[in-house]
């Protein structure tokens, strides 16, 4: 495994639970220090069967797995004093507290750095650790609107949209997980660690694409446009189209490779008995990449709209890549988990679950890498699971310690 050597103190929770997931998947040990009553994580729908339980929570399975637990309540003497003993053997700390929330536990970086010169510690949190803006508290749609996502979503009469499925602290996370691989990297040749200070809108804000650029340099605003992309200050380009069951992602737009599609798209109405003069009088590949205007848009989409909405979204693929078009279906939740290549690769695992009724699927690694296989898939731990193997096994406290230490609230 590729992080195999590593071990990861993860202090967060959903607001940064993804990136002990992207370490852990690529090998790390990643220890999921959890307060006695547990993650929070593990209290958030949706429930498997619809039923609350902190071991049932689906979220807590996406985001948990191939990690380990152990509980400990950072808030007290023997809780701190247990957590450093763990630190001078790690090599990163993953939390998403508030700015100084570390700090005030007595756990600073500077102190953590004192235990372990070489560690590396990743702070997760909405706008960074300082700044105007660094005390605020952001949810998913205050976070995705200060990060300008909401700006570029929805149709153009109608108010910003965000996201169905929250992502603010998602793409913090997945920049964490980069941010802390960067560290690593550097720590291999001084062989010291430091803090990766990570702020989730500018995470957000990086996935503008073109938006940001086209400001600083053509003084264009990049406007929501539904089925549409903005790509200057007058120039557009069609993307989602609907079809007879569903959508497909068609890109309407000239260029040499995106041209030369359009052009095989037109070739393909007309040989479906389908022309347009029009269309057949363009060439797309002169055009220049998103450089078709409004007026040559609203002449050309009617067409291509009735074209599409008679065929079914497994149609136009199978034609597309006959034809080399650039298309392909925009797929349900259903098209993902029927999907053959997925199939094929044995993306989706069952996994059965002595606490469970029936086998849960999970899915497999992001990535492939023949000499160094991701894990995929994989259980969360249960809510203080390893507590004995890493008490008593890594710091050698008796069963006794434990006892006492349980009693007391402290793990």
């Amino acid at each position: 495994m590729m992080l195999a050597p590593y071990r990861v103190l993860d202090l967060s929770d959903e607001r940064g639970l993804l990136c002990g997931r992207i370490l852990a998947d690529l090998g790390a040990d990643v220890i999921q220090v959890e307060p006695p009553a547990g993650n929070s994580a593990r209290r958030l729908a949706p429930f498997l069967g619809d039923e609350p339980g902190c071991e049932r929570s689906l979220y807590w399975w996406s985001y948990a797995a191939n990690k380990r637990s152990i509980t400990l309540d950072l808030a007290c003497a023997d809780g701190r004093t247990l957590f450093e003993r763990l630190a001078a053997t790690a090599h990163f700390v993953i939390e998403s507290g508030r700015p100084g929330e570390m700090a005030a536990a007595g756990l600073s970086f500077e102190r953590l750095s004192q235990i372990n010169p070489a560690l590396i510690v990743v702070s997760i949190t909405p706008f960074g650790q300082t700044g105007p803006y660094a005390t605020w508290v952001a949810s998913d749609l205050v976070g995705m609107g200060l990060g300008g996502f909401m700006y570029v979503t929805g149709e153009p009469d109608r108010a910003p949209l965000r996201v169905g499925f929250p992502h603010f602290y998602l793409h913090g996370a997945a920049a964490a997980a980069a941010g802390a691989m960067l560290a690593n990297a550097q720590r291999a040749l001084t062989g010291e660690g430091q803090h990766v200070d990570v702020s989730c809108q500018e995470a957000v804000a990086r996935s503008l694409a073109n938006s940001l650029a086209a400001n600083v340099m053509e003084g264009a605003v990049i406007v929501r446009q539904g089925s549409y992309r903005q790509t200057g200050a007058d120039t557009f380009m069609r993307i989602t189209w609907p079809c007879r069951d569903g959508f497909v992602n068609f890109q309407f737009s000239g260029g040499a490779s995106s041209g030369q599609s359009v052009n095989n798209f037109v070739r393909w109405m007309a040989d479906e008995g389908a022309p347009d003069d029009y269309l057949l009088s363009l060439d797309f590949r002169s055009m220049g990449y998103g450089m078709i205007t409004n007026e040559t848009l609203e002449r050309v989409v009617p067409p291509v709209s009735r074209f599409l909405m008679a065929r079914t979204k497994q149609q136009l693929f199978e034609a597309a890549i006959e034809r080399r078009i650039l298309l392909f279906p925009v797929a349900t939740l259903g098209d993902i988990l029927q999907n053959p290549q997925l199939q094929a690769h044995d993306f989706f695992r069952a996994i059965d679950c002595p606490q469970f009724d029936r086998p849960v699927t999970t899915l497999g690694p992001f990535a492939r890498a023949s000499a160094t296989p991701l894990k995929g898939g994989g259980q969360p731990p249960s809510l203080g699971q390893h507590n004995g193997a890493i008490y008593e096994g890594e710091l050698r406290l008796t069963h006794t310690d434990l006892i006492r230490l349980r009693s007391a609230g402290v793990i």
